[in-house]
C-alpha cells in the first residue's frame, strides 16, 4: 500500500500491544497496555481525536442550552473527560469524573459504578497504602471511542461536505478509508513460496465472488508458490460438508468459507481454529474491514474468519422506471408497495418487485430481514445505539422472537409483496429473485450486491447502468439499514499442525486489499475494505462500492438482522416454512407465527439453549 498505509499512528494501535505491559523490577507497574498504546499514536492523530471530543463537548453544550427539556448523558460526558485527559496525560480522579458528569452526584456516582462494572473504567492504586485512585479508559472504552470518532467525522464530511484533505496520504483512523488518490497495488508475489504438501485447498460457496477467485487461480498460484485446489458448492451443501470436513480426523481444506450466520454454531462444534492462535491479527488490518463485517467474523470476542466478501441485501431499482412514472425512490416500506403497486404491469410481462420466497432457508431470510425493517432482531436482544447488542451473544441465553407485533407486521408485508410479484415468486430463492429484474420483467427486488453482476455487467440487460442501490426501507418508527451478508474465510480445528502456518499465510493474501481489487477488476460486486471501496479504479467499476461506503459510513450496515447463535440456521428454515405456509394461503399470519414460535422455541431448548 506505500507509504500512505503507515501515515497514520493509529494503524499501529492494535489489539496485541494492549496486554499488559509487566514491570521487572516487582514495583507495581502502573502504566497500561492503553498508556503503551497510545505513545504509540502519531501527534495528529492525537489532534484529530481531540478534535471531535472538542466538537461532542460543544455539541452537548449547545443542545443543553438550547433544548430546556435536554438532559445531559452522563456516560458520555464522562468518556469525553476520560479520553480528553488520556491524550493530555493528565489525572482523572473519581471526583473530578463525577464533576465532569453534569449530573447530579448521587446519579453521577451510580453510572460511574456502572462503568467500572462494565469494564470501561479502569481504576488504579495512586499510593501504596491503595486508598486515593485514579480514573482511565479501559481498552474496551479506547477501541470503542477510536471506532466512534471515526464515524462522527466520517458522518459530518457526508452531511456537510469537506474541505481539501489535509494531506493526500491521509488515513481514516479505525476506519481504513485511504485517498482515493492512491490506488490499491497489484497483487505481488510472496518473498518465498509456501511450502505445502499437495498445494492449498479450499472449500468456498458457489457464487460470483468465489468464481472470480476460481478465475483468478493461476494468478493466486503464482503469488503464494503452490496450487490451489477449489471446491464450490451451494450454501446447504457447504453447510453439511463443512461441518461433516469437522468430524473427520484431519480435515480435508486448509480454509472454508463460512456464511456469517455459521460462526457461532462452527465455533461451539468445534469446525473453526481462533485465528489469533495462528496468526497475527494486526497483519490482516482490522480497522480496514468495514465494521459489521469485522464484527461479524468474531465470537466471544475471538476472530474465527477473515471477510472474504461483506454483501448488505439492499433494495435494487429501476432509475428510469420510477423517473418516467415520477416515482421517488422508496424509502420506507409504505413507499415499496405504493411503487410496486403503480409499476407492477402483468398485462404487459412486467411485475412490481422479486424477493426470497421460496420454502425454507431463503424465505426464512426474507423474514428475518423484514423482521428487521420493523425495528426487531429474531432474537430478544439487548437494544444499543447501533441498534442491537451483539457483543454478548456467546456469553447469554436468548429467546427466539417470532410471535410478536413486530412480526406479524413483518408477516403481513410480506403478504402484501406478494400481490406485485411474479407469478413463480414462491419457488424464487437467491438467484432466481435477480434473474428476472436483469431481463428486464422486474421493476424492483431485494438482493444481495454479490448478484448485482447478472446486470451490471451485461450489456443487453435494461437494468444495466439504470439501476439504484437502497438500503432496506424501513417500517414506522424504524430505520432503514442494510443487513449484512457474505462469507468469511476461516482455517479448520481439525487442519493438521503442519499445514497451519502456510494456511494462514494463504489467508492473509486472499483477503488481502490488492486481492479484493481483483476480485473486483474481474466482475466481484462484493468489497469487505473501506481501502477497496475507495479506490478510484474499483469506484470507475460500479456505482454500487460508493453507495454501500455511504450506508457505512451511516451505521446502516448491520448484522444483528441475522445473529450468528448456533441453531439459527434452524430457526431459519422453521420461519421459511411455517411463513410458505402462509403466503399459500393455507395458514393465517397469526397461526404460521404462533407455529413458528413454538417450534424454534423447541429447538433452542431441546439443545439447551433456552
Amino acid at each position: 500500500m506505500g507509504e500512505s498505509r503507515k501515515s497514520s499512528g493509529l494503524n499501529n494501535f492494535r489489539p496485541d500491544m494492549w496486554r499488559n505491559i509487566q514491570g521487572g523490577s516487582g514495583r507495581l507497574n502502573t502504566m497500561s497496555s492503553t498508556d503503551a498504546a497510545m505513545r504509540m499514536v502519531s501527534p495528529e492523530a492525537k489532534t484529530e481525536i481531540l478534535q471531535v471530543v472538542s466538537f461532542l463537548e460543544s455539541f452537548g453544550d449547545e443542545l443543553e442550552g438550547a433544548v430546556d427539556a435536554y438532559t445531559p448523558n452522563p456516560y458520555l460526558r464522562m468518556s469525553l473527560h476520560l479520553i480528553r485527559n488520556h491524550l493530555e496525560a493528565r489525572t482523572v480522579t473519581p471526583t473530578s469524573l463525577i464533576g465532569a458528569s453534569g449530573v447530579p452526584y448521587a446519579t453521577a456516582n451510580r453510572r460511574l459504578k456502572e462503568m467500572l462494572e462494565t469494564g470501561l473504567i479502569e481504576q488504579r492504586p495512586r499510593t501504596s497504602t491503595g486508598k486515593s485512585f485514579s480514573m482511565h479508559p479501559s481498552d474496551k472504552l479506547l477501541a470503542t471511542w477510536m471506532q466512534l470518532s471515526e464515524r462522527v467525522r466520517r458522518m459530518a464530511e457526508v452531511s456537510f461536505g469537506t474541505a481539501q484533505r489535509r494531506a493526500e496520504t491521509r488515513d481514516y483512523y479505525f476506519g481504513g478509508s485511504y485517498m482515493a488518490a492512491n490506488p490499491i497495488a497489484p497483487l505481488q508475489v510472496l518473498h518465498e513460496p509456501l511450502k505445502i504438501s499437495g498445494g492449498v485447498r479450499v472449500l468456498v460457496h458457489g457464487d460470483p465472488t468465489f468464481m472470480v477467485m476460481d478465475t483468478l487461480k493461476r494468478q493466486f498460484e503464482q503469488a503464494i508458490g503452490t496450487q490451489i485446489h477449489q471446491r464450490a458448492f451451494s450454501i446447504d451443501r457447504l453447510r453439511e460438508e463443512a461441518l461433516k470436513n469437522a468430524e473427520r480426523k484431519a480435515s480435508r481444506y486448509d480454509m472454508i468459507a463460512v456464511d456469517l450466520p455459521w460462526i457461532g454454531e462452527f465455533v461451539e462444534r468445534d469446525v473453526l481454529m481462533p485465528l489469533d492462535e495462528v496468526l497475527d491479527v494486526s497483519r490482516l488490518d482490522p480497522a480496514d474491514f468495514h465494521t459489521a463485517g469485522w464484527k461479524a467474523a468474531h465470537w466471544g470476542g475471538r476472530p474465527y474468519g477473515v471477510p472474504a466478501q461483506t454483501t448488505p441485501e439492499l433494495l435494487f431499482y429501476r432509475r428510469d422506471l420510477f423517473a418516467a412514472a415520477g416515482l421517488e425512490p422508496p424509502t420506507t416500506t409504505a413507499a415499496v408497495l405504493q411503487a410496486a403497486e403503480a409499476l407492477h404491469a402483468p398485462q404487459r410481462g412486467r411485475f412490481g418487485i422479486a424477493w426470497n420466497a421460496a420454502r425454507g432457508t431463503a424465505l426464512g431470510h426474507s423474514f428475518l430481514m423484514t423482521l428487521s425493517d420493523f425495528g426487531q432482531p429474531i432474537l430478544d436482544l439487548h437494544p444499543n445505539a447501533g441498534g442491537f447488542d451483539t457483543d454478548r451473544l456467546a456469553d447469554e441465553r436468548h429467546r427466539p422472537t417470532i410471535d410478536t407485533e413486530n412480526g406479524l407486521r413483518a408477516a403481513e408485508y410480506l403478504m402484501e409483496l406478494l400481490q406485485y410479484s411474479p407469478p413463480d415468486i414462491l419457488s424464487m430463492s437467491w438467484y432466481e429473485r435477480v434473474r428476472p429484474y436483469a431481463a428486464g420483467n422486474v421493476a424492483m427486488a431485494y438482493g444481495y450486491t454479490l448478484l448485482a453482476p447478472y446486470f451490471e455487467l451485461d450489456p443487453a440487460s435494461p437494468a444495466a447502468r439504470q439501476t439504484g442501490y437502497l438500503p432496506h426501507p424501513a417500517g414506522p418508527g424504524a430505520a432503514p439499514l442494510a443487513p449484512v451478508g457474505g462469507y468469511v474465510l476461516g482455517i479448520p480445528a481439525n487442519l493438521a499442525p503442519e499445514r497451519v502456518k502456510a494456511a494462514a499465510e494463504a489467508l492473509i493474501v486472499f483477503t488481502s486489499p490488492e486481492a479484493q481489487k481483483l476480485y473486483v477488476q474481474n466482475g466481484s460486486r462484493t468489497n469487505p475494505r473501506y481501502s477497496v471501496g475507495a479506490d478510484p479504479e474499483v469506484r470507475r467499476a460500479s456505482p454500487i462500492f460508493e453507495a454501500v461506503d455511504a450506508m457505512s459510513w451511516r451505521d446502516e450496515l448491520q448484522f444483528w438482522p441475522r445473529p450468528p447463535i448456533p441453531r439459527i440456521s434452524d430457526i431459519i428454515r422453521i420461519c421459511g416454512e411455517e411463513l410458505h405456509d402462509m403466503l399459500r394461503g393455507i395458514t393465517p399470519p397469526r397461526n404460521a407465527l404462533r407455529r413458528a414460535q413454538d417450534r424454534a422455541d423447541g429447538v433452542m431448548r431441546q439443545s439447551g439453549l433456552l
